[in-house]
């Protein structure tokens, strides 16, 4: 970086740094026309001018930190020790790594756009994150480029110097933050209580109070009101200053007003003997109001969606014991367990590769798709993929599933579709502190020249009880309840915008195999084309060996069809969504899949097989060893329970649709199923289901695609809501928007219905968030509406709208059958 030679130093009227915007003590330190408080602080706006990112200024004055050091590579040496970058670094593979800071002096939205063009500061930072409601900077950095100590180095120098520790610091602030309002609410409380005490001789007294007691009652009332006003409300004040500081109106400005007046006029009253004052109603004020925010907190964490979310999450894992796998859901997981990965499958926890070839793609980590050879005592990072054959991995790490959710949201799989829900409160959450400022002037200026006490009365209630915190809470608890509801029936969203787009939606379009067929229940024979009736023992083992590292539903059904025998290594072995699979297994080719993929020319009709359902219909996987054709396995498919119901439900409301990679065997009897004006097409390919979307999505249509997550996973992504099926939640596929256990598939209508009623009880809520106010700016505006009131109704109305939300929506889920 260039350095500018020092400039004279000019006379200023600036008494604050530009940068940081704390008062200077000198202007010695200058740059042209700017004045900054530090050495630090210049060394900042320098290199900010010299990467032309000055815009950062513009978003917001005086928007930066003021560093704590010049230099900090002593200080953060010890973050290059490697049993501590273990515990710190979410992902590593020797080039890249990933990794999530907490970064408490981040406040503004200059401090969002700064730390998410640190890329331009450094090319060594390869992308950044920033979670502004936890105070979260994700960032993915150049390994070769930049050391850990040299990326914390870069943020301490423009003054966000993360918080590092390898404690629990969520639990222990959240400890600290609880006590402190409790110990708030103690204060006020205090407070209150012997205000009212000291107020008993003034309220029988009938005002015929010795003036002298009367202005020694009111001496005390200020001295005890004095903790209340100087740190009992000083979050409010706190908040109100940021928000003004930066240019913004916040909730807490006009109740920060509503304090000082309250308090202002008591002590005028008291000192020039007018009156008593309002010193009471001011520490009940303040009790009230913060026992209110104790109660939100309280109810917020007791109905916390997000908590169940990520105890809903739903992967299953193939443990091996010995000799014996089962599959168990990921919250069983142990570090010491032995884990079996097959082809497509997610590495849920930091693992060292055992056994096997690991070719993994971290595209679901870093957004980069191209796989890294791994070998045996290889570390492997939670969130891989494995694309080649089966591997066996030990388990190093302990199972983060809120992490393993934050991938699924990654930025690499979201959907970049706004909410119009948020888009609305958003805007009307703006203007309402500026309409209730505006209300409570014009009440003030009214009743000013009648009664001045009457007046502060009626500013104070009007800036209390408005709030537009009910209007806020609608959106995620009504959502979040939803989300919570559908995880109880095995249907698993990645985010609440999920559910409004699912209410959006107006086609729908299925994949066949996997989807709308049972994979465990499907009948199965062999048929030879060479005139032999069956494969040979070896010629099965090289069939089970190959299919054992496939996901896919009829690789599944073959391989339970098969005998129990030990499975052979596969070398080569590859997946070609829609078409099959091949590999080498001791020197001899073994190719499985559709009749294009092996060149099959010509096919006999296949007979009905005896133990096959008379409604099923049949698929044919064929089979060449060595190049020579051996014959196919006919698997009769057998739809789902209740698939003839869902799709009558469904087609009265949507436009259906079946897209399928299988031959048009099965047409007539899909034909019988689906609506005359559905579309069913057969023999299409990944690419062609991707189009046949991408052309009604030009029409301004919604589309709802549901598949098996993995020949599907391109239409699943490009689709305005996807959703994968699967039998046992083992596979898992970051491109679908939900996942849906196969065994509850027939509420599908159920799941679809409920999303549009989530939106209406939103709209509902929406609009007893906007006649509460409006009845109690009715009531305050005419001084009727004491401030002490104004304060327990106030947390009320987020209370009841919180009640309102998840109250009726489980009511209306339970009388759906959903709960």
């Amino acid at each position: 970086m260039e350095i500018k030679s020092p400039v004279k130093p000019v006379a200023v009227e600036q008494s604050v740094c530009y940068h940081c915007g704390l008062p200077c003590s000198t202007s010695d330190i200058v740059l042209g026309d700017k004045v900054f408080c530090c050495q630090g602080c210049r060394m900042v706006y320098e290199l900010l001018e010299a990467n032309d990112l000055c815009r950062y200024y513009d978003l917001t004055q005086n928007p930066g930190n003021s560093p704590r050091e010049l230099n900090a590579t002593e200080r953060f040496a010890y973050l290059d020790d490697e049993h501590i970058q273990r515990q710190l670094i979410d992902f590593s593979d020797g080039q890249h790594a990933r990794i999530t800071f907490f970064i408490p002096s981040m406040h503004c939205s200059s401090c969002i756009w700064l730390l998410e063009s640190l890329h331009k500061l450094n090319s060594g930072i390869l992308s950044s994150r920033v979670n502004f409601l936890r105070k979260e900077l994700t960032l993915t950095y150049s390994q070769k480029a930049l050391s850990l100590s040299e990326v914390v180095g870069l943020l301490a120098s423009i003054g966000y110097e993360p918080q590092i520790s390898l404690e629990d610091l969520e639990k222990k602030s959240r400890k600290s933050s609880n006590r402190d309002l409790y110990l708030k609410i103690g204060v006020a409380g205090f407070a209150f209580g012997n205000i009212m005490l000291l107020s008993l001789p003034e309220y029988f007294s009938g005002g015929q109070i010795d003036p002298g007691f009367k202005q020694f009652f009111g001496i005390l009332n200020i001295l005890l009101a004095l903790p209340v006003l100087l740190y009992s409300s000083t979050e409010y004040f706190s908040s109100a200053w940021n928000g003004l500081k930066h240019r913004t109106i916040n909730i807490d400005l006009p109740i920060s007003l509503g304090i000082l007046a309250l308090f202002g006029r008591s002590v005028y009253e008291i000192l020039s003997g007018l009156g008593a004052g309002y010193m009471d109603s001011f520490a009940a004020l303040l009790f009230f109001l913060l026992l209110g925010k104790l109660f939100q907190k309280k109810t917020y964490d007791a109905l916390s969606f997000e908590r169940d979310y990520k105890s809903y999450f739903p992967i299953a894992i193939t443990r091996k014991t010995g000799n014996r796998e089962e599959t168990i859901p990921l919250s069983q997981l142990r570090v010491g367990d032995r884990i079996l990965v097959r082809h497509q499958e997610l590495v849920p926890a930091d693992a060292v590769l055992i056994r096997g070839d690991g070719w993994i793609d971290y595209s679901f980590v870093t957004g980069e798709s191209a796989p890294v050879a791994k070998q045996s005592g290889d570390l492997i990072y939670a969130g891989a993929r494995q694309m080649g054959s089966t591997i066996e991995l030990e388990v190093v790490k302990d199972v983060s599933q809120s992490y393993l959710t934050r991938l699924w949201n990654n930025e690499v799989f979201r959907k970049q579709r706004e909410s119009r829900f948020q888009s609305i409160i958003n805007v009307t959450a703006r203007y309402f502190t500026v309409f209730v400022l505006a209300i409570a002037s014009a009440a003030l200026l009214y009743w000013l020249p009648r009664d001045v006490g009457l007046a502060i009365n009626a500013f104070t209630a009007v800036l209390i009880i408005a709030c537009p915190c009910a209007l806020a809470l609608t959106v995620p608890f009504t959502l979040g309840s939803t989300m919570r509801i559908f995880g109880r029936k095995h249907f698993y969203l990645k985010n609440t915008h999920v559910i409004e787009m699912l209410s959006r939606v107006d086609t729908i379009i299925f994949d066949k195999t996997g989807t709308l067929t049972q994979a465990r229940r499907a009948a199965i024979q062999f048929v030879s084309l060479n005139g032999k009736e069956a494969l040979s023992p070896e010629e099965e083992r090289l069939v089970r060996s190959l299919v054992y590292h496939s996901t896919h539903p009829l690789s599944r059904r073959i391989r339970q069809a098969l005998p129990r025998m030990d499975v052979l290594p596969v070398e080569d072995y590859q997946e070609i969504p829609g078409k099959g699979i091949r590999g080498r297994i001791g020197g001899r080719e073994v190719q499985i899949g559709s009749r294009k993929f092996l060149g099959v020319t010509t096919v006999p009709d296949g007979d009905v097989h005896p133990s096959a359902n008379p409604q099923a219909e049949s698929s044919r996987v064929f089979v060449a060893i060595d190049r020579q054709i051996k014959g196919y396995y006919q698997v009769w498919n057998v739809y789902r329970d209740g698939l003839q119901a869902v799709l009558q439900q469904l087609a009265r409301h949507y436009r259906l649709a079946m897209l399928s990679g299988d031959h048009e065997g099965e047409k007539a009897h899909l034909r019988r199923l689906f609506p005359e004006e559905s579309t069913l097409l057969f023999q299409q390919s990944p690419h062609q289901k991707l189009a046949f979307i991408q052309n009604l999505q030009k029409e301004g249509r919604v589309v709802l695609m549901i598949g098996d997550g993995l020949n599907d996973a391109g239409a699943l992504k490009q689709s305005d809501v996807g959703i994968a099926v699967t039998e046992d939640l083992s596979a898992f596929f970051p491109a679908c928007d939900a996942l849906l256990d196969a065994g509850h598939f027939k509420l599908l209508p159920q799941f679809i219905r409920f999303g549009k009623i989530s939106k209406r009880i939103i709209l509902a809520s929406i609009g007893i968030s906007l006649m509460y106010n409006g009845i109690g700016l009715s009531f305050a505006v005419q001084g009727t509406l004491s401030p002490v009131i104004s304060a327990i109704l106030m947390p009320l109305s987020s209370i009841s709208v919180v009640a309102f939300t998840t109250g009726l929506t489980h009511l209306l889920a339970r009388k759906k059958g959903l709960w």
